[in-house]
């Protein structure tokens, strides 16, 4: 089986559940900005230690389940709920535990906090487009309530990070 159709050479997709939509559909363009995040989320683990890659990793698989369920999917996948959410506010609680945040930042310290603040503005992005699409559709809040907590975690690690390899990544390594 080849993974071309031709059935989107007209502008269309198929939703998981089998309707057919324009490809330039808010649904559309929300599900695949969280695609384009766990794309990047996918690069940036390969430079962070394992405990934050663990991490990601498990934000990666809870990322197929949202797109699936804003892809009208929701039957075949466990859909994101207050536990998800919850899960993402203890990671960003331990880690305001070691990171005192007392100002701004420019992003980019380092390699990967570059990469972390790269995937916060794409989970900032799609929060704004399922916004945008409960307004038109039904979106359960749990969705956006995980968006908006991910950008959290994304921040603080990304602040965590640059202070466990500053001198790491600095210098003759660049």
């Amino acid at each position: 089986m080849s993974i071309t159709t031709k059935t989107g050479d007209t502008g269309e997709t198929s939703l998981a559940n089998g309707e057919r939509i324009s490809k330039a559909h808010l649904r559309v363009e929300s599900y695949g900005t969280v695609d384009e995040l766990n794309s990047f989320l996918g690069l940036a683990k390969h430079f962070l230690p394992d405990n934050e890659r663990r991490i990601v990793e498990q934000v990666q698989r809870d990322l197929f389940r949202l797109a699936a369920e804003l892809a009208k999917g929701e039957k075949f996948v466990r859909l994101i709920n207050d536990e998800d959410v919850e899960t993402l506010t203890k990671y960003v609680h331990t880690y305001e535990e070691t990171v005192k945040l007392d100002s701004f930042v420019l992003p980019g310290e380092t390699i990967p906090s570059a990469y972390l603040d790269v995937c916060r503005t794409i989970a900032r992005r799609a929060e704004r487009l399922v916004v945008r699409l409960s307004e038109q559709e039904q979106v359960r809040p749990e969705i956006i309530k995980y968006l908006n907590r991910l950008s959290d975690l994304l921040y603080i690690m990304a602040r965590f990070v640059e202070g466990k390899h500053l001198t790491k990544i600095r210098g003759s390594e660049l």
